[in-house]
């Protein structure tokens, strides 16, 4: 990654991460079988949260890999971390909860412990 002092470009807003949550062509596709991404509920509680400025949350389009269902991909200045097979709600609350905890400290912290079985790598190494 590029230091911060060789990017012409800046912006007002520091945001600490990014969580992309994937609601592309299978996940969230219940019509297929595959299990809801709560896409609303995630954005009422960013914006109940006020986590938008600092925490940014995106809803998009198919980031892959298509044969893990719930793909969520967190970006920060350290890098990024994938997850899939994110199917229970509780885990939507509980990565809700993190970025708040997030905003809070200013940083991004380690993710819980809950998630380290859905750590996966998209990229052939």
């Amino acid at each position: 990654m590029t230091e911060d002092r060789d990017c012409p470009l800046k912006t007002k807003r520091l945001v600490v991460g990014q969580i992309t949550i994937c609601r592309g062509c299978c996940c969230g596709n219940v019509e297929r079988g595959l299990p809801e991404v709560p896409v609303e509920w995630l954005k009422s509680e960013w914006r109940k949260r006020g986590l938008l400025k600092r925490v940014q949350l995106t809803i998009s389009g198919c980031v892959g890999p298509c044969d893990v269902p719930n793909v969520v991909v967190i970006t920060s200045s350290s890098g990024t971390e994938w997850l899939g097979n994110i199917v229970k709600f509780d885990q939507y609350r509980s990565l809700v909860e993190w970025a708040v905890r997030c905003r809070d400290a200013g940083e991004m912290l380690a993710l819980p412990r809950e998630f380290q079985e859905c750590r996966i790598s998209p990229f052939r190494s």
